[in-house]
């Protein structure tokens, strides 16, 4: 009977193509220009990997764990189902099963899980079926690849890189064991669900792995006790460019929709690792630093404790598991709170610590008089921080918000964009989508148009008080100011923007006319809609992204060309065939000249005077070099600070406010809260770069000598007052003060 069942099954077994030819679902992954993973996405989180490329421990650690005797049975191993009927009759019950690798691979590509004896029989058949048409080498490099191992990873070398952050050629014995433990109840022996028992289940393949003479006494001693460092946080990747991964992931989808989380795709994007290292770490100290200067909030919430034993009850720390790190700020609890002192358990079973400078941050939350809903005391959730020396200090979450995109200018290659503090928190991506008033930083673009119109660096502007009538604003008069008060009587235009005088930008902009100057903001990628033709142009009322600012500021550095700013170069597929690939037009091309080559050039001798003697003085000093250009930008009551610059090779932009815009705070402007961050990333980026500034394009006149030296189109020159006749009537440009902070 058994025998006709066996005839009558064995023609109606499915056919083995899904294994001949394995398509596994490989998630579209993302990496920056230089090869680093910045990205994933896709339900199977999986890396194939060819069985010669797996280390032999792997191989040995599966084995010893799932079918010792997987390369000598043929698909069955009825010693195998011997010795586990033994063990179970001894054991009194169900306690060992017996199915090897090749019935495995035969329920994983073909059956469901049921415990029938028609699922059994099948199992059996199409394992003979399967060991008969592939190799045992093919049967197991399909098995490595395919079986579950928790927290979405599918396959040995995807989960090593979950697990351990590790690549599987890297991974240690220790770590092959706990790995090998997974398949036997992934959810069950998984070490960042269930450590007790995964530790247990690593130990029991240990012993095996040893028994099997895969290891040495010496190794399975030293594997027992090596510390398993298992990661808990599912993104964990080389670099923070999770907004970038973000954008190349919705770029890849809207281009090829029907198979991009499960085809293999590879995304190669424009960043440059150390760049956007650099910007990510910048970004967040600009935005702690600021958050420190306006005090500690207190307490972030409270935790029930009634029912916690101990101050080592595990119950803290699945309470804390439930609440993410941000980056570097680590959950804690606090233990107890006094004046002197404050123990807190850190989220991963340590307890700190805290005295003296540590908690100095957070010392009126300690007084009896703070609110009783932000006061320190026991069962309050607060942060910790490494400090610069390595110790823990007292944290909080900052409310600002920052942004930083750095392009180019050459080809508007995206070199690094961080789009918010933190992109679990808020996804909000502040770079291409937020946006806010540009303040001063937008007085470049009214200067650059009039130059158009025969004004000079040299043109004397007078800076005084100025009142618009309610004839001309349609409303009622306004009487604009300077940001520090102070009116210093006529100037030059070079002097005038390096101290961002809002008088001389009004009274440049009535001269030129509102109209001519929102064209004119055009050329560089704004949107004229967004800046209404109205004198308050000149003081930045209008609306910008930093995307559109870091464009802007890229035709200055690169000469009058507008350069499209792209972040994802290439789209491969998973045999690394070119599906899709950027096109990039360089700066050079005359069909995207958008301002005279001598206009770029002498506003770039106007803006590096901002970053020399002016409200970016600071860059020079601090950089040390001659040939950093930009300009700060802060918007009435100190809602937006902003500094947007560049070298020749690099243009960036930095921004930092509230969502919901509020003032950020007396004294922090572009040059206070802004510029650091863009200080943070230059001092990376321009690295080896050697200094360079531009050099003066045809169809210009020059008058005066070193810092003098300015100016003027030839064609304008009959018009143009000398050095000496200027110097008679104007202000001239400050010394470099880093005493006090810029007033813009």
């Amino acid at each position: 009977m058994a025998l006709i069942v066996l005839i009558l099954a064995y023609p109606n077994l499915p056919s083995l193509e899904v294994l001949t030819d394995y398509r596994p679902k490989i998630p579209l992954r993302v990496y920056t220009a230089d090869g680093f993973l910045i990205g994933e996405y896709g339900e199977e989180r999986r890396a194939v990997v060819a069985i010669k490329d797996v280390p032999p421990i792997m191989k040995q650690a599966i084995l010893a764990a799932e079918d010792d005797r997987f390369y000598q049975h043929g698909g069955i191993d009825y010693t195998g189902i011997l010795r586990a009927a033994g063990a179970n009759l001894i054991g009194g019950g169900k306690r060992q099963g017996a199915s090897t690798i090749t019935q495995q691979v035969a329920r994983n590509f073909f059956l469901t899980g049921e415990k029938t004896y028609t699922r059994k029989l099948y199992e059996a058949l199409l394992s003979f079926k399967i060991e008969s048409n592939l190799t045992k080498d093919q049967i197991f490099e399909l098995y490595i690849n395919q079986i579950f191992l928790g927290q979405r990873a599918y396959g040995f070398a995807a989960a090593a890189q979950i697990y351990f952050g590790k690549p599987l050629k890297d991974i240690s014995i220790a770590e092959a064991a706990m790995l090998a433990g997974l398949p036997k109840a992934p959810s069950a022996y998984n070490p960042v669900v269930n450590p007790t028992r995964a530790r247990l289940r690593q130990q029991y393949v240990l012993r095996r792995m040893h028994e099997l003479g895969h290891i040495s006494e010496t190794q399975h001693a030293a594997a027992l006790k090596e510390p398993l460092i298992v990661k808990r946080e599912l993104a964990g990747y080389a670099v923070h460019a999770e907004y970038v991964a973000e954008m190349a992931r919705q770029i890849t989808a809207e281009r090829f929709p029907e198979e991009v989380y499960s085809r293999g795709m590879k995304v190669y994007t424009t960043l440059i690792k150390a760049e956007q290292e650099a910007a990510y770490n910048s970004l967040r100290k600009g935005v702690m630093d600021y958050d420190r200067r306006h005090g500690y909030r207190g307490a972030e919430s409270y935790l029930d404790m009634k029912d916690i034993k101990s101050d080592q009850d595990e119950a803290i720390d699945e309470a804390l598991q439930d609440i993410s790190d941000t980056g570097d700020l680590i959950p804690a609890l606090v233990l107890s709170a006094d004046a002197k002192q404050i123990k807190a358990y850190r989220k991963g079973g340590e307890v700190v610590t805290l005295t003296g400078d540590a908690m100095k941050f957070a010392a009126k939350m300690l007084d009896d008089k703070a609110p009783p809903n932000k006061r320190l005391k026991r069962s309050a959730i607060i942060r910790l921080q490494k400090d610069d020396k390595g110790g823990w200090q007292i944290s909080q979450l900052p409310e600002v918000e920052s942004a930083f995109v750095a392009v180019d200018p050459k080809d508007g290659a995206i070199r690094a964009l961080v789009g918010g503090f933190d992109f679990n928190r808020n996804k909000f991506n502040h770079v291409t989508q937020a946006w806010r008033q540009p303040g001063s930083s937008f007085k470049p673009f009214i200067y650059s148009a009039s130059l158009e119109k025969g004004f000079s660096p040299n043109s004397v502007i007078a800076d005084e008080p100025i009142v618009i009538p309610a004839s001309q604003t349609g409303t009622q008069a306004w009487e604009p100011h300077n940001y520090d008060g102070k009116y210093e009587g006529p100037m030059k235009m070079r002097t005038a923007l390096a101290k961002s005088k809002n008088m001389v930008s009004i009274r440049i902009l009535q001269a030129i006319g509102t109209n001519y100057a929102q064209d004119y903001a055009g050329r560089f990628g704004f949107d004229p809609a967004k800046h209404p033709p109205y004198l308050t142009m000149a003081l930045g009322a209008g609306s910008v992204t930093p995307w559109q600012m870091v464009t802007a500021y890229s035709v200055f550095a690169n000469g009058g060309f507008k350069v499209n700013p792209f972040v994802v170069r290439e789209i491969r597929d998973e045999r690394e065939q070119v599906l899709a690939r950027s096109a990039e037009i360089e700066a050079g091309s005359d069909t995207i000249r958008v301002i005279d080559p001598r206009n770029a050039f002498m506003m770039d001798t106007m803006l590096r005077d901002v970053a020399i003697y002016g409200t970016a003085a600071k860059a020079s000093a601090i950089l040390k070099r001659q040939d950093l250009a930009g300009k700060t930008g802060t918007t009435n009551e100190y809602v937006d600070a902003w500094f947007c610059g560049y070298q020749m090779t690099v243009a960036g932009c930095a921004w930092i406010g509230f969502d919901q815009p509020r003032k950020l705070g007396d004294k922090e402007t572009g040059g206070t809260a802004a510029l650091p961050i863009w200080i943070g990333y230059m001092a990376r980026a321009l690295k080896d770069v050697p200094m360079q500034v531009q050099q003066a394009p045809e169809g210009l006149i020059a008058y005066g000598e070193g810092r003098d030296r300015s100016y003027v189109y030839a064609e304008n020159a009959a018009n143009e007052r000398t050095p000496e006749e200027e110097s008679q009537d104007a202000t001239p440009l400050p010394k470099p003060d880093l005493s006090t902070p810029p007033s813009d």
